[in-house]
């Protein structure tokens, strides 16, 4: 089930109406905890066995990581949560990429294996709610927090249907909590969270699927040089639609929780206002890059270990975070791009600290998704705004990789962009369409860079009532009418 559906919103209308009724609250977590496995099912009930089985036994291990005193009986169980949640997320993922690379390198070694290719059905959001339930058996090793008294409670933690899927990935002192007393939204949170419902399906229906998913699928499908015109046309509307897909599925997702009176973390900020690669991460997928520092930047050792182990720790990071998207090179090369941009911006704040005998304890911290980078490299606002066009410019670059399947499909690309490459037959986009994905791609960034210090909400609170129903009734009007053009959410594949 998705959100951009007519049966989302039947379902929707109803739990919002079971959730509204004057019953026990445990009965309403009750039907909540059933209305997320239907929402699951509705791609592949048997996977539900697997939530089921991941639910279950992290609950279980993580009351006894907390309990237990005997350090190597903890460490065993923790292995043991590692070893079920991440061996299930690395068969479904990953079974099919190991078994072709181990091919590849048998081949290269002379010795003629060529198995049968396994048919295997991934699940949907299995790297979602696996690092939702690694984070919570982590912190129990660690006595973060307390262990989750309720089963029910931690059940409906991880499979509440709005971040169950495609994130925001959710901590258990963020959800938990609101699971133990009774939550009903007062009528601005429903208004608040009805807006941003519209607004995330707006994004994904009207932007992301009617506006430029044509033009991007139409160039990253063309196997075949074109002039850099089309080329980058066709990058700056993946830029565009990735951003409006993800990030309208977040916002949908925070505008669901909270018309039912919970509250989810942020998972965008303006990225594509970013100054520069650190402050990027900081925007982008925040609760991803927030796992990705706490639960492996800083267990390899952060920026404790000196320089050199510093850049190591954060191209790993970096590397794995491009993995966790997709099994395929492109997306660890995507990420190593990142990993060496990052690198970069690193190496010139470390070398202008040393110009102005600024103390290391007082450099901006190297390492994505912190709220203290320090100031932007370049200080005055419009030279602050052109080495945000410069981040942008370099992040569609990236994307390239991310959404090509081959490294050759990426290259040739990438030629045509520098216009290295004479086009091979007509033009590729009709004038219109690059005039559209330019005109879309031009509002969004003067968008994401005049609300990079805000969010929209507190944005529409200053608007005028007549402003807001004007923009309201228009946004639903162009999700009505463009419903036939969508399209699932791009992240259910990760």
């Amino acid at each position: 089930m998705v959100f951009n559906s007519y049966t989302f919103v039947a379902f929707f209308a109803i739990m919002l109406l079971l959730h509204n009724l004057p019953i026990s609250w445990r009965a309403k977590k009750i039907n909540l905890l059933i209305a997320s496995y239907l929402f699951y099912a509705a791609w592949n009930p048997p996977f539900i066995l697997l939530l089921w089985l991941s639910t279950v036994v992290d609950f279980f291990v993580g009351r006894a990581l907390y309990t237990q005193p005997n350090i190597h009986k903890r460490r065993l169980l923790l292995v043991i949560s590692l070893i079920g949640n991440l061996g299930m997320l690395c068969f479904f993922k990953y079974g099919g990429f190991i078994l072709e690379n181990f091919v590849h390198l048998t081949n290269l070694l002379g010795i003629d294996f060529h198995p049968a290719k396994p048919s295997i059905i991934l699940p949907a959001g299995i790297s979602f709610y696996t690092f939702t339930t690694l984070c919570y058996t982590i912190d129990m090793y660690k006595k973060k927090s307390e262990p989750v008294k309720s089963m029910l409670d931690f059940a409906l933690f991880v499979t509440f249907f709005p971040h169950l899927v495609a994130g925001p990935i959710v901590r258990p002192p963020q959800l938990v909590p609101q699971f133990e007393t009774p939550r009903k939204a007062t009528k601005q949170q429903l208004l608040d969270g009805l807006m941003l419902l519209t607004l995330g399906l707006f994004m994904k229906v009207v932007c992301a699927d009617t506006l430029l998913s044509a033009t991007a699928d139409t160039v990253f499908g063309a196997g075949r040089p074109m002039g850099p015109l089309d080329a980058w046309a066709g990058v700056l509307a993946f830029s565009g639609q990735i951003f409006f897909d993800f990030a309208g599925y977040s916002i949908s997702a925070i505008g669901v929780a909270l018309c039912l009176g919970f509250i989810l973390p942020q998972n965008f900020l303006c990225p594509y206002g970013a100054v520069g690669f650190s402050d990027f991460w900081r925007r982008w997928h925040i609760t991803l890059s927030l796992w990705l520092r706490d639960y492996l930047y800083i267990p390899l050792g952060g920026n404790r270990k000196g320089k050199f182990r510093t850049y190591i720790n954060l191209m790993i990071t970096m590397l794995i975070g491009g993995l966790w998207h997709g099994a395929n090179w492109t997306f660890v090369a995507w990420g190593g791009l990142h990993g060496l941009y990052l690198w970069i911006e690193k190496a010139i704040r470390d070398s202008r600290s040393k110009v102005s005998n600024v103390p290391s304890e007082d450099v901006p911290k190297p390492f994505i998704a912190t709220a203290s980078f320090g100031p932007p490299l370049i200080g005055k606002k419009s030279a602050s705004f052109v080495y945000a066009l410069l981040t942008f410019i370099l992040v569609c670059i990236t994307w390239v990789f991310f959404r090509s399947t081959t490294f050759s499909g990426a290259g040739l690309l990438l030629a045509s962009m520098a216009g290295r490459l004479a086009p091979a037959g007509p033009p590729l986009l009709l004038t219109m369409d690059i005039i559209k994905v330019f005109v879309v791609i031009g509002i969004m960034l003067i968008v994401h860079w005049s609300m990079r210090n805000t969010t929209f909400l507190k944005t529409v609170v200053k608007m005028p009532w007549w402003a807001v129903s004007v923009v309201w009734a228009g946004m639903l009007i162009l999700i009505i009418l463009s419903q036939g053009t969508s399209k699932a959410f791009i992240y259910f594949q990760f």
